[in-house]
Order: structure tokens, then C-alpha cells, then sequence
């Protein structure tokens, strides 16, 4: 076995318990949802979701100013007060995080990680410095992957501009630098409501030793069941099946048990 399977195989063992993760996805301070990124619809209100969610026993929960970086600003800190005041679990923030003064205010505001994306990819040394100041479980790299000509490619700017910077590649690099998780979202499966993309997880997650998040495709309780008994990953997100209430994350727990998958009480 080599080291890296056996860094994965310690990982696994010493975190069983799988994650369920709403994210709220926010414009203009109010939440919204769209398919494969564009179409955006409203879904409510950021607080009172973050409220509702940590009361319905989500394990974590993720806040991203999805258009923080295309309109170069940075990411509402006063709102994300606010949703902060409202929870007691783990709180992730993304969105116009540039250097390590913003990550340093957004910790300061209440949130237990950080999510980079657009920001890491164009400048890779940002993770490492990130690592070295907070420690490595601050940091979570999201990652929105798109397959184009048969390649998956890294996105940028809320998946509007492509690279030529393929997902797998950058992966490794991330993980090399220092990321405490990825965040992987496909842009393919995003919003359309018809399950995960298990197999470009699965073959991630095999290469990787830190924690892997599923984003991007839940339609029904047993996508969540499928993602995490075939690509094995540590946490699945979703949004819309949450904010509209087709999904309730007790009753999601209930049935991921019963398929034999631990998770958080």
C-alpha cells in the first residue's frame, strides 16, 4: 500500500461519520439557486436559512458571495455577522477572498474555514500562506470543474471563465500546498437535480488524503446515499433541495442510516 492510500485509509477510519452541508449561495444578500450556474432564482433569505438549517441538525454550513470576485469586492462581512449569530455549527465563507487580511476579517466575523477558488487559482501561493498563518483545516479550496472536449477543466469567476488548468492536476496541487478540503462542484451536474457525478468523485477522492466535498447535482435522498457509498467522499453539499424544502436533513439522515452510511446524530 502506498503512503498516500494509507494517508486516505487513516483519514477514513478516523472520520466515519459523513457530513450534510446546505450552502447558501448569495447575491445581493439574499439567497439564490440556479442550473449548471446561470438562471439564478431567489430561495431566501440567508439568516433565516442558516437558523433553520442549524436546527434541523446540518452538519455544517457554507456562505458564498458568489459574485464577490466578478464584481472585485469583497465578501459582505455584516451579513455574514449576521448568519454567524444564528449557528452553532461550522461555518465556511467564500467569495473575494484575495489576500490574508480578508481571511483574517471573515475569521474575525465568525467563520470556523475559508473557501478560495478563483483567488487560489491565480495565485497558488495564496494556500500555502494561508495554511502556514491559520493552519490547514482553516483552508478549503473550492474547485468548480466543467468537461470540455472531454477534459475537465478548472472554472473561474463563478464558473464564467474557463482555463486550461485540468481539475485532476490542480488537485494535487492544492492538496501539495497545503488545502485542508476541496470543495468540488460540477458544473455539469450543478442544479440539475439528477445526481452527483460519483464517478470523476470516486477517482478524485481515491487520489487524494484530505477530505473531499461533493457539490453539485442532489436531487433526492439517494444521490446523497450514492455519493457516499460509491465515491466514498466525507461531505455532500447541496442548496436548492434544502431551501425549498424538497429534502428535510433529519428525515436525509434517517434514510442515509438505513443504507448504511454513519452519520451525525
Amino acid at each position: 500500500m502506498n503512503n498516500n492510500i494509507q494517508q486516505r485509509t487513516a483519514h477514513q477510519q478516523g472520520n466515519l461519520a459523513r457530513r450534510i452541508v446546505p450552502c447558501l449561495d448569495v447575491k445581493d444578500g439574499r439567497t439564490v439557486k440556479g442550473v449548471n450556474f446561470v438562471s439564478l432564482q431567489d430561495a431566501g433569505d440567508p439568516v433565516e436559512l442558516a437558523w433553520q438549517y442549524s436546527r434541523q441538525g446540518a452538519d455544517e454550513l457554507v456562505f458564498l458571495d458568489i459574485t464577490a470576485t466578478h464584481e472585485r469586492r469583497k465578501t459582505m462581512v455584516d451579513l455574514v455577522k449576521a448568519v454567524a449569530r444564528q449557528i452553532n455549527i461550522p461555518f465556511t465563507i467564500g467569495g473575494g477572498i484575495n489576500e490574508l487580511a480578508d481571511a483574517e476579517v471573515l475569521l474575525n466575523a465568525g467563520a470556523d474555514k475559508i473557501s478560495i477558488n478563483s483567488a487560489a487559482a491565480r495565485n497558488p501561493g495564496l494556500i500555502d500562506e494561508l495554511a502556514a498563518a491559520f493552519g490547514k483545516q482553516f483552508v478549503v479550496v473550492a474547485i468548480d470543474t466543467r468537461l470540455v472536449e472531454g477534459k475537465n477543466l478548472v472554472h473561474l469567476n463563478g464558473g464564467r471563465i474557463a482555463t486550461a488548468q485540468q481539475t485532476e492536476q490542480w488537485i494535487k496541487e492544492v492538496e501539495s500546498r497545503g488545502a485542508g478540503e476541496i470543495l468540488l462542484t460540477s458544473m455539469d451536474h450543478d442544479g440539475t437535480k439528477n445526481g452527483f457525478d460519483t464517478s470523476l468523485l470516486k477517482r478524485i477522492n481515491e487520489s487524494l488524503s484530505i477530505p473531499l466535498i461533493a457539490s453539485g447535482g442532489a436531487g433526492n435522498m439517494q444521490h446523497f446515499a450514492d455519493v457516499f457509498n460509491i465515491a466514498e467522499v466525507d461531505a455532500a453539499l447541496a442548496a436548492s433541495v434544502f431551501h425549498y424544502g424538497e429534502i428535510l436533513i433529519p428525515e436525509l439522515k434517517e434514510e442515509l442510516r438505513k443504507q448504511g452510511v454513519q452519520v451525525r446524530s
